[in-house]
């Protein structure tokens, strides 16, 4: 593993294609809990429920999913992580993503996440790109 999660030791990443490393940590002072994910100059919240809440949701598709990765500005494609991200049908009714302006992109920095920690199976890819849980 490449970190523990804390602020002090957050776990390195890379993009699924691995064309950009990241950070993540978990903050569970912040109401409510949250990842933090730091790509460059910037930074992204995710309600940290997301992981087993994703992890949950893939269990029950039985099978591959495309990630879908999209800003929040852009549409997404149904059946794909990032609209499940955003869905009102989700645990959250919503958005996982809690900064507004950012909060899109769950299909490209949760999967790597997810693949860390031994939930998920991600592609790398150059795009389109699918996960699925173990």
């Amino acid at each position: 593993m490449s970190g523990t999660g804390s602020t002090d030791d957050p776990w390195v990443l890379r993009t699924p294609p691995g064309t950009s490393e990241y950070t993540m940590h978990r903050d569970d002072a912040a109401e409510p809990p949250q990842l933090v994910c730091q790509v460059g100059s910037t930074r992204l919240t995710y309600d940290a429920r997301v992981v087993d809440d994703l992890h949950a949701w893939l269990r029950k598709q039985g099978g591959w999913v495309p990630l879908g990765a999209a800003d929040e500005q852009k549409p997404t494609q149904e059946g794909t992580v990032e609209a499940w991200g955003r869905s009102e049908d989700n645990p959250v009714g919503g958005w996982y993503g809690l900064r507004k302006g950012y909060r899109g992109r769950v299909g490209m920095y949760l999967p790597p996440l997810l693949e860390e920690l031994g939930l998920a199976e991600v592609e790398h890819l150059p795009r389109n790109n699918r996960m699925r849980a173990l």
